[in-house]
């Protein structure tokens, strides 16, 4: 029996860019172009009298932009499994994170000529993130975000002496699509005194790692800042890895760690990988581990814990199956038995604090 095609709708205000677009998608058997839109008014009309499993977003726009329909779309409750796929870079960054905060389930950088649209690196990392959206969860707009927690803001903390000399615990986290969403809801609850620094790599362009890093930065008690090569590990610290590259931790100077970068190739077709990261920790002296893996597509993480685990005791935290956008990394750890618990998203940070503590 022929599976179904999921059904695409294409946003654009360039009626080339939406033949193009549209000429990609539908020469993968999983999809088919079903409708294609001008701007936002437009969408917004289809949307709210047909379903899609998926929608294909450009940001700028005449009349109603991207971001202009995300809010729409909210305000009216009509769900939809978003795509963003713009050419906005430098400014572009910060609207794609808030087209994420509106709904939008993951992005790509769409390139600025048609014919980068044909390019096949192109093509094969746009087909993958919007069959991930594709099979995403939809936004529960009738469920209200979790609010950002103020009981860490007036603490007074004792900074702890040589937090990188004396580093002994770590945590490390992975995630992909729905990811950006799913760590509002983790690192703002974490305290600003956590016993261990943070390390983190969500599935994400070079160009857009530091601004996803500001802004978990300005609504989070820790300090969380894209990671910068050779930079010293410290407790209660957030470290963003960035984009098109491999972050490592490894041994430095007086018992400290500090971050490594590689340009090795991509992993489970991701740059940073989470499979680095993890295996990074297994060679970084008598740390103890907890690892996270949130929502997200395909497996990366798996083998990197489970290589971790052959050499060390670490502890593994997956997001369930309900919580998740796509139950895709988490799955792959569960089903490997590498698991230890597998929680809401909601109790995630709570069992992160509880398994690190806090420095005095």
């Amino acid at each position: 029996m022929e599976t179904l095609k999921k059904k695409i709708l294409v946003v654009d205000d360039s009626a080339l860019m939406r033949r193009v677009l549209s000429d990609v998608i539908n020469s993968d058997k999983r999809f088919q172009v079903v409708a294609k839109a001008a701007d936002g008014v437009e969408a917004f009309d289809y949307l709210s009298r047909e379903s899609y499993d998926a929608v294909v977003l450009d940001l700028n726009m005449p009349r109603m932009n991207g971001l202009e329909l995300l809010a729409e779309l909210r305000k009216f409750r009509i769900a939809a499994r978003i795509m963003i796929a713009s050419t906005d870079s430098a400014e572009g960054a910060k609207v794609t994170m808030d087209a994420l905060e509106l709904g939008a389930l993951d992005f790509i950088q769409k390139p600025t000529s048609t014919f980068g649209c044909r390019d096949e690196d192109f093509t094969e990392r746009f087909l993958g993130i919007l069959y991930a959206v594709s099979i995403g969860k939809l936004p529960a707009y009738d469920k209200p975000p979790l609010p950002i927690p103020r009981r860490w803001e007036n603490k007074a903390i004792v900074p702890s002496a040589g937090t990188g000399r004396n580093i002994r615990k770590i945590v490390a986290i992975a995630s992909s699509t729905g990811g950006p969403k799913a760590l509002q809801s983790v690192i703002p609850f974490l305290p600003k005194d956590l016993d261990a620094p943070v390390v983190m790599v969500q599935h994400m362009p070079k160009s857009f790692t530091g601004s996803f890093a500001d802004r978990l930065n300005s609504v989070s008690s820790l300090s969380v800042h894209e990671a910068k090569e050779g930079e010293e590990l410290e407790k209660g610290v957030v470290y963003v890895a960035m984009g098109g590259r491999h972050m490592n931790v490894v041994p430095g100077a007086n018992g400290n760690y500090r971050i490594r970068y590689s340009d090795e190739p991509h992993r489970e077709g991701v740059r940073p990988s989470a499979n680095y990261m993890f295996e990074s920790l297994a060679n970084a002296g008598r740390l103890d581990v907890t690892c996270v893996v949130l929502t997200g597509m395909g497996a990366d993480g798996t083998e990197g814990i489970r290589n971790l685990k052959q050499k060390k005791n670490a502890y593994v935290i997956t997001q369930d199956s309900e919580s998740c956008v796509v139950y895709g990394m988490p799955k792959s750890v569960d089903s490997a038995g590498l698991s230890d618990v597998s929680l809401p998203l909601e109790s995630i940070a709570r069992a992160i604090e509880e398994r690190v503590g806090r420095f005095v």
